[in-house]
């Protein structure tokens, strides 16, 4: 029979969207994916709750953006999120979960944390038989994203991947995917002929500014500095479905109609991001990560604290990107940077380098591998992950009982659940235990143990009928 594949984003600024899209094209060209459906969950809620997740949030970025940075390092650490909120997520999603277990999907694929952890709450309380992958859309990993149980965790960089093994969490479900971007970023282009479709000299430099979700006055202050510059250049600016923020742009440039394009909504993203000479925009995941597929160098303006700061801090180490701390000298560093085509050069090596233009596939075949059941993480071993995170430490460098042990298949030697060796002592696991059997009987007596009810869920759990099973451990 043919799989069921169900993608959820939610509508918090493009980028989730985008991620979710470019993975359902990839399931497009993969037979085994089956019926593949994609969903925005804010569209399927109550108008005040999907106000609040979109419309608030970017209300905070342009009115006290440090409450955003202050909300994302809050919530920095695995396992953090107050119940209120978990129970009013719950609340505001009814029809999102009947419509889930309608559909019955085998495969969930989920690029925003939300609905992941609705998902792992079904799939912990047995209403799903599906599996669950979970796709960061920015370069960090942030522990709103961690949750259980899960299947495949997609990241887009290898340190983020290192620090959750650091965390406990089993190298086997963390894989190193990139951003799932548009495709085609990265193939050749008639650079001569989109030049001239777009009007733009065959021979000048192009300066692409994307006035990004939000758009506006920061959008008009790059304009007003880009006028500035001395150095020969032309550039096209992308205002997206603003049309009073079009037509602000296209005043501020009306003297200088030669050297400035300005657009509203283009379907040609890729062919611009791939003849341009430098990108001037926000660092948001899905933008960086389209820039680094294209080779193309990113001027940095005005990242939002958190995961921007972050995405900006990854890119400046990378080589492939420079950053505009002052608004008033953004001019002068773009009039700078084209006066040193080489540097320009290398910037471009070091984006190509960093970009992965594939990231849609690999997610997608990936999410395909249904050999190896979710993974479940204990509650005691969730608190274990926490405080790692908070101390800023490996989970291997707490108290030895609440360090962290992997229960693994026998047979497969891949990883099952994940407990902390007080849980395990429990049950008879020493130092030198190589496996552990268990079994209802052995469970049944921790119930009525309040030090070890969690132990209790976790092995009825894992046993899902079985009267006893052996598991090995690593």
């Amino acid at each position: 029979m043919a799989l069921r594949t169900l993608i959820l984003a939610a509508g918090v600024g493009a980028g989730h969207n985008q991620a979710a899209g470019a993975i359902d094209r990839a399931l497009n060209h993969i037979p085994e994916a089956g019926d593949v459906k994609r969903i925005d969950i804010l569209e399927t809620t109550n108008e005040m709750f999907a106000k609040l997740y979109d419309d608030a949030y970017f209300t905070l970025v342009s009115e006290v953006p440090w409450v955003v940075g202050w909300g994302y390092d809050s919530q920095d650490a695995p396992f953090n999120l107050p119940p209120l909120v978990r129970w009013w997520d719950q609340l505001n999603t009814t029809d999102l979960v009947r419509g889930i277990r309608g559909f019955d999907p085998d495969v969930v694929i989920c690029t925003h944390y939300l609905p992941a952890r609705l998902v792992a709450l079904m799939l912990a309380r047995r209403q799903l038989r599906s599996s669950l992958t979970l796709v960061a859309t920015d370069y960090d990993f942030q522990g709103l994203w961690l949750t259980s149980p899960f299947t495949h965790f997609f990241v887009a960089r290898d340190e983020s991947r290192e620090l959750m093994v650091r965390l406990g969490v089993p190298l086997d479900r963390v894989r190193v995917s990139g951003i799932p971007v548009r495709p085609g970023l990265d193939e050749a282009v008639d650079t001569a002929a989109v030049r001239q479709s777009f009007g733009l000299d065959p021979d000048l430099p192009v300066v692409l500014v994307s006035a990004g979700a939000s758009g506006g006055s920061y959008t008009l202050n790059i304009v007003r500095q880009v006028l500035r510059c001395e150095q020969p250049f032309q550039a096209v600016v992308v205002c997206g479905r603003n049309d009073e923020l079009r037509a602000e742009v296209e005043g501020l440039v009306s003297l200088r109609p030669e050297r400035f394009r300005v657009l509203g909504f283009t379907e040609r993203m890729a062919d611009l991001m791939r003849i341009a000479t430098l990108f001037v925009g926000k660092p948001g995941g899905l933008s960086s990560s389209e820039c680094m597929a294209a080779g193309l160098p990113m001027v940095i303006i005005n990242p939002i604290p958190g995961q921007e700061m972050r995405n900006a801090d990854f890119l400046l180490e990378e080589g492939a990107a420079i950053r505009c701390n002052y608004p008033a000298t953004v001019g002068y560093k773009i009039d700078r940077l084209l006066a040193d085509p080489d540097r320009i050069t290398a910037m471009a090596a070091n984006a190509r380098r960093v970009g992965r233009p594939r990231a849609g596939e690999t997610v997608a075949e990936g999410s395909l591998e249904l050999l190896t059941p979710p993974l479940w993480i204990s509650r005691d071993a969730q608190k274990s992950m926490l405080q790692a995170s908070q101390d800023g430490s490996a989970v291997v460098d707490l108290e030895p009982a609440k360090q962290l042990q992997t229960l693994t298949d026998p047979v497969t030697g891949g990883s099952l659940a994940v407990m902390t060796r007080g849980q395990l002592a429990t049950l008879g696991v020493s130092t030198w235990s190589r496996s552990v059997m268990v079994s209802r009987s052995s469970l049944k007596r921790l119930r009525w143990q309040t030090e070890n009810i969690d132990l209790a869920v976790s092995g009825r759990w894992l046993l899902h009928g079985a009267r006893s099973r052996e598991f090995g451990l690593a």
